[in-house]
């Protein structure tokens, strides 16, 4: 298969490292010996990888003092200049969309919010972002325009599609899809994009508000070579790594497959922490003895730590996660894939979020599992008052 970032051929499919194009190495390396991984191996907080990103802008501005004013060096590094400045737009600053804007902001990117909650975007303009009144003059006034919606219809609406001012908005723009949305709506937003004048990009992010907050995010990109590109970049102070997946919609189908895995991995969590309570250990063993063990990792840690306390501020929301399940489910189904696992997990936080749970994290999804037994020893408890064995 084609390489999806370089020149080369590859002969399997699936996903890789991002490769590094010209365009690339002229944002991230002024000298060219700093690599992707001086950018994205960073400390987990996300102040040390804002700072690095703009120490990097600060040598290149310095080495163009060094260069003649005229020649073709002077140019290429005008341009290179030029690139690293773009003026980035970003809609949408939820849970996971404001703390990602403000790793943009801090380090430094030229940045124009929009958010239907104005008071969403105060932090933004604090950390030195433009607010702009409506998500048309974030389109006017950026060229690369970031869209992290929670749906199909708010993403619809932000773009202005089906109606006139689409091609005005996205002309000449490149759009960044970071939200997780159905494969199949993306190819067709990306077809008509593309007929209106624009790009487009896919780069939905693993992680949830915690890794979004330290800039430590994955994202999974898909587009043209030329266009993922000029976005990867970009994303640096938002992302410590990013995997270049192919064509549109390689990056949302990766997103889907790795949301299955944590899905059915926090509820298979939830439920063991249920049992280990129902049988009366001692939870902080049970913690110590998981945290210790092989299959530990730092989302497990976090939702056990949120168990324990009982602490169910939102990480990941119970609303989003039943989302995203339903979008794996229906993937699955159109794809005449078995996914028996997903399947409960996705009964589980439909439950979760009829009790009226959906303020909270999905770790609450163990609020359905005490439910179900609550109800089971509902029904055998008439019998066993009888001493008949159910």
């Amino acid at each position: 298969m084609a390489d999806p970032t370089g020149n080369r051929q590859f002969s399997r499919p699936g996903c890789r490292p991002a490769d590094h194009g010209r365009h690339h190495r002229s944002r991230r390396s002024v000298a060219g010996t700093a690599s992707r991984h001086s950018i994205n191996a960073r400390q987990p907080h996300a102040s040390s990888g804002a700072a690095l990103f703009t120490t990097l802008q600060d040598i290149h501005r310095a080495l163009l003092q060094l260069l003649p004013g005229d020649g073709p060096a002077a140019k290429a590094a005008t341009d290179r200049e030029d690139e690293m400045t773009e003026n980035v737009g970003f809609i949408g600053l939820g849970v996971m969309g404001q703390p990602m804007a403000l790793n943009l902001a801090r380090a430094g990117t030229p940045l124009v919010v929009w958010n239907r909650t104005r008071e969403k975007c105060d932090a933004l303009a604090a950390a030195g972002a433009e607010v702009a009144a409506s998500p048309d003059e974030v389109f006017r006034r950026a060229d690369v325009v970031i869209l992290m919606m929670i749906d199909e219809a708010s993403t619809d609406l932000v773009l202005g599609r089906s109606v006139a001012r689409f091609r005005t908005n996205v002309a000449g723009h490149v759009i960044v899809n970071m939200g997780t949305l159905p494969a199949d709506y993306s190819s067709a937003l990306a077809a008509e994009i593309r007929t209106a004048g624009g790009r487009y990009v896919e780069a939905p992010v693993s992680g949830s508000r915690a890794p979004a907050e330290a800039g430590q995010l994955v994202a999974m990109l898909a587009g043209a070579p030329e266009d993922v590109a000029r976005v990867e970049p970009l994303l640096a102070p938002m992302c410590r790594q990013t995997v270049a997946c192919g064509a549109v919609p390689r990056a949302l189908q990766m997103k889907l497959a790795v949301n299955l895995f944590l899905i059915t991995m926090v509820t298979g969590l939830t439920e063991a922490f249920h049992f280990a309570e129902g049988h009366g250990l001692d939870l902080d063993r049970f913690v110590e003895v998981l945290d210790a063990g092989p299959m530990a990792s730092a989302v497990s840690r976090m939702k056990l730590a949120k168990l324990r306390a009982g602490d169910y501020g939102v990480q990941a929301s119970i609303p989003d996660v039943f989302k995203n399940a339903r979008l794996v489910a229906e993937a699955a189904r159109a794809a005449e894939i078995a996914s028996p696992v997903l399947d409960i997990c996705h009964s589980l936080f439909g439950e979760t979020l009829a009790a009226g749970h959906d303020g909270l994290d999905m770790a609450a999804v163990v609020k359905a599992i005490q439910a179900r037994t609550a109800a089971q020893r509902a029904a055998t408890a008439p019998a066993q008052r009888a001493g008949v064995r159910p």
